[in-house]
């Protein structure tokens, strides 16, 4: 619904007006502005305005499209009885909602139209039911229904930006809103590495057996700022051999910025590792990629490895690494170092010589290391890259790593799998990954089924050179059959 505003009045009606006594011009005065806004009250909101309501009580708000032939859905028969659900389904609603609130335990809210469900102000609703403007909302249960009514009686802003841009598409098409409380509910402790993603909503297309989506997100809430770009989604590429995850950006500020935000977790950085104020944002600004790779044999079920483009200064990673050496001797690890040393590396130009540092227990097990490594394809002017592995020694072959990233100089760009410019890309295989057992539970069943799921990250121009983007252009597939 739009609201114009009254033309402006024509010059014989401004005459007419001017003749009548003065309590008749205020009478037609007053009928000309209350008209409009009583004809306004008698109209009934948008269903935009019923889900604008809801933003502040929904953590994950999601809206569904009908077509003929579909299966009725479970949530229909739970919240309405099988009987009623059926009539309402065969009527076949534009769209439908469900949204869980903060709690997700206490379930799902059915969400549909009011003409479908009380068409009429007097009519009937559900048990566990309440009209908001023009949706009618199907609680679980009379708890439910009750924490809802409160949280519904408490002023809410006006959404803007972002969430007023998610309002919108939810009213449109079928499409995902969620906030940290939903985020953090699936991801359970990796939420904090997913902080520039907080709160978003996407909008979902399927294609055969993938489900495509766009979209955007942001790790601040109520921005204002104007849509970000969205970036162009390639062909899908599949993840090769043991690799089960791989996540690579722009600078690595956009993965650890939410771990770093834990005092709990700079001050052993800063205190044992030397990784303090001045040396984090060396950490965050620098071009990474990450693996996780499936380990068939030995104490491992998987191998973690941090390759990053440090750049032609090497000395400050160089003293960051003698202070981990240090504390990982501390703590009774030993080491095993071949290759050239460190004092190469301090030197202008290009490595002659790429140091390895293997790390074990007392029992002879490989814990991790790093090592000094080239990028594929990589000559004498190739500037090394500083390859971290968790778990198995890293790969002696540097071009075993990839390339993390298309240039060594900080905020240089990633190219995603299928040739778009992203600030960061992540692809992984959830079918996998919890066949390992290293999926969050709390994940949908759509998403643990999928043989990949695909997703990129677009900062505005502006954002990209900061230590974090305010906001993100997302794309992204999940595929099915593969």
């Amino acid at each position: 619904m739009s609201l114009a505003l009254p033309r402006p009045l024509g010059p014989q009606l401004r005459a007419a007006l001017l003749r009548l006594p003065l309590p008749v011009t205020g009478l037609a005065l007053a009928l000309l502005l209350l008209l409009p806004l009583i004809g306004l009250r008698r109209q009934p909101r948008s269903n935009a305005a019923g889900l604008q309501r809801l933003l502040s009580s929904a953590a994950l708000l999601q809206s569904f499209g009908t077509a003929s032939g579909q299966p009725l859905p479970e949530l229909w028969s739970q919240r309405l009885g099988a009987a009623r659900a059926q009539q309402l389904w065969q009527r076949q609603p534009r769209l439908w909602w469900q949204f869980w609130g903060a709690h997700a335990d206490a379930g799902a809210y059915l969400v549909l139209p009011a003409e479908l469900v009380a068409p009429r102000p007097t009519s009937p609703l559900p048990a566990q039911a309440l009209r908001l403007d023009d949706l009618v909302v199907v609680a679980p249960d009379p708890l439910a229904l009750q924490l809802l009514q409160q949280q519904l009686r408490v002023r809410q802003r006006a959404p803007q930006g972002l969430e007023q841009r998610c309002i919108a598409l939810l009213g449109q098409r079928e499409s995902v809103l969620w906030n940290g409380a939903a985020l953090g509910q699936m991801l359970g402790p990796l939420a904090p590495l997913a902080l520039a993603l907080q709160q978003g909503c996407l909008g979902l297309d399927s294609r055969g057996g993938s489900l495509i989506w766009q979209g955007e997100a942001s790790g601040t809430a109520g921005l204002l700022s104007a849509a970000p770009p969205v970036p162009a989604l390639g062909p899908g590429q599949a993840l090769a051999g043991p690799v089960v995850l791989e996540l690579e950006g722009r600078r690595l500020g956009l993965l650890i910025q939410g771990l770093l935000a834990s005092q709990l977790l700079r001050q052993p950085l800063a205190q044992r590792y030397g990784l303090g104020p001045a040396e984090l944002p060396l950490l965050q600004r620098t071009p990474f990629r990450l693996r996780l790779r499936e380990q068939p044999t030995g104490p491992f079920q998987a191998g973690l490895e941090l390759e990053l483009a440090v750049g032609p200064d090497r000395g400050p990673w160089l003293e960051v690494l003698a202070r981990t050496r240090k504390a990982l001797l501390d703590q009774g690890l030993m080491e095993q170092e071949s290759g050239g040393s460190g004092q190469q590396l301090q030197r202008p130009g290009p490595a002659t010589s790429l140091p390895l540092s293997t790390w074990q227990r007392e029992d002879g097990t490989v814990v991790g290391g790093w090592r000094w490594s080239l990028p594929r394809g990589g000559g004498s002017a190739q500037v090394p890259r500083l390859l971290l592995s968790l778990g198995p020694a890293p790969a002696v072959s540097g071009a075993s790593a990839g390339q993390a990233a298309q240039g060594a100089d900080p905020g240089s760009a990633v190219v995603a799998p299928g040739g778009s410019s992203a600030d960061l890309t992540l692809r992984l295989r959830p079918a996998a990954l919890a066949r390992l057992g290293l999926l969050p539970e709390a994940l949908p069943p759509l998403v643990r089924r999928a043989s990949q799921v695909e997703l990129l990250g677009l900062s505005a121009p502006a954002d990209r050179r900061g230590s974090q983007g305010p906001q993100l252009g997302l794309a992204g597939r999940l595929e099915l059959g593969r």
